[in-house]
């Protein structure tokens, strides 16, 4: 009787025969909870730190895992939020935007308004696991979980010294294969991906953050340590020039322009002043050392030719102008939805105005062929998504340094606008762990810290 009186007293007064339930449900052990999500976090790291690995995971099985690990991720972040008694979503502006792009994929797809379904079904794969990343990047970033930018600060920081070693021996080898076993596409390879503007492209956004959280932790760090830091930055320069990509160097360009921008214009103090001054000085320095030390002499001929015009840059601005304008054809002839997500290649060879040995893909210019690939109604979508992004990003632009997290959600920023400006003459957005890493900053840096 005394067991049933209990247990009508536990239904009566929830709570009040709790020390007689051995096994909660409602509250699982804490334990459990935190592995969940840091599993989850894991799982985010190591999609971030393996795509690139995977030759930029433009091959199917790399980007199916990311789907694959993306959706695990998704999984075990909601279920240990609701294990830990709330799901509490941190909320980003830039869900409406992007949910609605996806929309419009979508309704193209289910609407057999494309010209191949499973180009389409590809592409939108590619995109919502975009999304997901970049939902996980808000939750295990923002609010009062910024202290774990401080290790993803510094992991970057060593992936982007590995990554350029690795780049530079490998050139330095006159290496034909990725990984010694790889072959490529005509040879051209550079790091572990096949094409050497998109390794420049993951550079470009990765320097700024390892550039900016040396700044922020430089106060506690020692000389040596700081010095040891700065090479490793070093070496991430010197193979973005190496790699001879001109897309590349106007996009770092473009960052060291913002910056110097945000840092004249923030209300920092002088000593901060001096410390971004210095570190990106001796950066800039030591990784023009190596580069200029390295160098077969085509690269630097290559990167050289921005600043005055010859038959090479003629012969490759004309292709990307005719690219360009075959692609605005195709945007004429769908001006609302466009032609289809994805659905780029199938729809080229009709526009094509030049002859070319080779097959074209994409059309070097990734706002334009998102234009003919989703309308009007997909390029307003667009530019509204990074009109946003750039208002999250910078709304603190004159007093980012408050926190050592402000400075890497700085550096995210900065590199997202590194990649927005080489997507004027490339197609970085098309290669899944470009696209991957852009998400996740993005990401760091539209969300506020607490």
């Amino acid at each position: 009787m005394k067991r049933q009186d209990d247990l009508v007293q536990a239904q009566i007064l929830p709570g009040a025969a709790s020390q007689h339930r051995p096994f909660p449900i409602t509250s699982p052990p804490a334990p459990l909870t935190s592995y969940l999500l840091q599993i989850s976090r894991v799982l985010l790291f190591a999609a971030l730190f393996g795509a690139p690995l995977a030759f930029g995971a433009v091959v199917p099985w790399a980007w199916m895992s990311l789907g694959l690990v993306a959706s695990l991720a998704l999984f075990l972040w909601g279920l240990g939020s609701i294990l830990q008694g709330e799901l509490k979503v941190i909320w980003s502006p830039l869900y409406i935007p992007l949910a609605i792009f996806v929309l419009l994929g979508v309704v193209q797809y289910a609407a057999r308004m494309t010209l191949d379904k499973s180009e389409t079904r590809q592409a939108l794969v590619l995109l919502i696991t975009d999304l997901v990343f970049f939902f996980l990047a808000v939750q295990h970033f923002g609010g009062n979980r910024s202290t774990v930018l401080l290790p993803f600060g510094l992991v970057v920081l060593v992936f982007v010294g590995g990554l350029g070693l690795f780049a530079i021996l490998q050139s330095a080898s006159g290496a034909e294969r990725i990984y010694g076993i790889v072959e490529t596409p005509g040879g051209v390879l550079f790091g572990p991906y096949v094409d050497r503007d998109h390794f420049a492209g993951l550079m470009e956004m990765l320097l700024p953050v390892a550039v900016l959280y040396i700044v922020g932790r430089h106060g506690r760090l020692t000389l040596e340590a700081s010095i040891w830091r700065v090479c490793v930055v070093a070496l991430g320069l010197a193979s973005l020039l190496l790699a001879g990509s001109r897309g590349g160097l106007l996009a770092l360009s473009a960052e060291i322009a913002v910056s110097s921008f945000i840092i004249r214009r923030a209300s920092a103090r002088i000593g901060q002043r001096r410390r971004l001054a210095s570190v990106a000085a001796l950066a800039l320095v030591a990784g023009g050392a190596l580069f200029a030390y390295m160098d077969p002499g085509w690269a630097a001929k290559k990167l050289g030719s921005i600043a005055y015009v010859d038959r090479t840059w003629a012969e490759w601005t004309g292709d990307r102008k005719k690219m360009a304008g075959d692609t605005l054809r195709m945007w004429r002839d769908h001006p609302l939805l466009g032609v289809g997500l994805g659905d780029f290649e199938t729809a080229y060879p009709r526009y094509q105005s030049y002859p070319s040995d080779t097959w074209v893909d994409h059309a070097h210019n990734d706002y334009l062929e998102a234009g003919a690939e989703t309308g009007l109604v997909g390029g307003l979508i667009i530019l509204c998504a990074v009109a946003l992004f750039l208002r999250l990003a910078f709304r603190n632009w004159n007093n980012p340094f408050r926190s050592h997290a402000g400075w890497i959600r700085l550096g995210a920023a900065i590199g997202c606008c590194g990649m927005l400006v080489h997507s004027l003459g490339d197609f970085n957005f098309h290669i899944p762990a470009n696209a991957l890493w852009f998400a996740v900053l993005a990401g760091i840096a539209a969300t506020k810290s607490d």
